[in-house]
């Protein structure tokens, strides 16, 4: 695989495969301090996983809405001095005394609030996507390398990849138990991810923040923002990205029914196609909550690889395999990434699977401008684009 060994040479450290049964130093003399950037629901979900999962404590965050930095505040019981608000705040508590700084904000952010963490000295736990654009995703690879060179972790948490029973399918699949591999069925159908957050009366850009998930420019669009888990996957399996790929999609009216926000599409359909004659064909849509399921499947002429996300994860065929019936991917997953984040940095072991984040995040982007242009888009003249999302918030402090 040329194409994987030479990508992106200039990335620090290489595919990283988890190990959840890691378990925590007893010659630890301290616990691990950590700060969070990004007090929405999801910074509150993951970093209690933090203590309770592996005594680490959480010393400090930073935020650009009031409420929510008070009310996390409240919760992580943090000083009031080391709760930081305002534009600067990330800078602030980046910059602050701790170890760690966990990011999960828009990933429209995430570039400038990653480099300010691995400049300032810290391991840093990345919320996916890693970025909105091909030069934020550059920013990003960079960043790990500075990373590396300062024994620094950085992780970008990828739940799949940190669950036993599909590293299990990977490696089968990679030995070669269905044979090679020569096309791919990549899906990721769900409802809708919430309603309008927004207020009568509230800051157009603090209403756009709270939205994130619904706008292109905050968010990548679903194809980066949420897609991506699937995407990785095929890219984990099949070994490398995809050379080309034609797409297209579209947003419905939604209007009058509470989901309107944003302007992000609701469905795309793309076919990569990957190196070794291998085709893949995606899709996805957030049209209905009556039928939800994130599939990656791959097809050899031994044997076809089934998995899901939260759910199934099997082979069939010459080689047949069930792996589990169901798995508990999204919150386990995520757990194991936190216990091994915070091992590396008490036993002074930096993981970093940067290149291996920002390849799945490259290849969303390719989806979504093949998509967006509904041509065929090739991996080099994505690599090469020089666009750059621009939020324009003008938020009120």
């Amino acid at each position: 695989m040329q194409k994987r060994r030479n990508f992106l040479k200039a990335a620090a450290g290489g595919v990283l495969i988890l190990k959840p049964q890691t378990v925590f130093g007893s010659q630890a003399n301290s616990a691990v301090e950590v700060g969070i950037v990004g007090c929405g629901g999801r910074g509150n979900w993951i970093g209690k996983f933090f203590p309770e999962f592996t005594g680490a404590r959480v010393v400090a965050l930073a935020e650009v809405i009031r409420e929510r930095l008070d009310s996390t505040r409240e919760a992580f019981q943090v000083a009031p001095e080391r709760a930081y608000y305002g534009p600067e705040a990330y800078r602030e508590l980046a910059e602050s005394k701790l170890d760690a700084v966990i990011i999960e904000t828009p990933p429209y952010f995430h570039p400038e609030q990653v480099r300010a963490a691995v400049d300032a000295g810290k391991h840093v736990f990345l919320a996916k996507p890693a970025a909105v654009d091909v030069p934020g995703c550059k920013s990003i690879l960079e960043s790990g390398k500075k990373a590396a060179a300062k024994n620094l972790s950085f992780l970008i948490d990828f739940q799949t990849r940190a669950q036993p029973v599909f590293q299990e399918a990977a490696r089968r699949v990679h030995r070669g138990d269905i044979g090679k591999p020569v096309f791919a069925q990549v899906f990721y159908y769900a409802g809708r991810p919430s309603k309008d957050k927004s207020k009568p009366g509230m800051d157009p850009g603090q209403a756009r923040v709270m939205n994130f998930y619904m706008d292109r420019v905050l968010g990548g669009d679903i194809i980066v923002e949420q897609n991506i888990h699937v995407i990785d996957v095929a890219n984990w399996f099949l070994q490398g990205h995809p050379l080309r790929a034609f797409g297209t999609g579209g947003r419905t009216d939604w209007r009058g029914t509470g989901y309107d926000a944003g302007d992000a599409w609701d469905h795309f359909l793309v076919t990569f196609w990957y190196p070794n004659d291998v085709h893949a064909d995606f899709s996805s849509n957030q049209l209905t909550n009556s039928f939800s399921d994130l599939c990656v499947r791959v097809f050899g002429i031994r044997g076809a690889v089934d998995s899901h996300y939260g759910g199934l994860v099997r082979i069939t065929g010459e080689n047949a395999w069930l792996g589990a019936e169901k798995d508990d991917t999204f919150r386990q997953g995520a757990v194991n990434n936190v216990k091994a984040f915070v091992e590396s940095i008490r036993t002074g072991k930096p993981l970093n699977n940067v290149e291996q984040g920002v390849e799945s995040n490259l290849t969303a982007i390719l989806g979504r401008m093949a998509a967006y242009q509904n041509r065929v888009v090739t991996w080099d003249e994505m690599m090469n684009s020089t666009e750059r999302y621009e939020a324009n918030l003008k938020l009120r402090w």
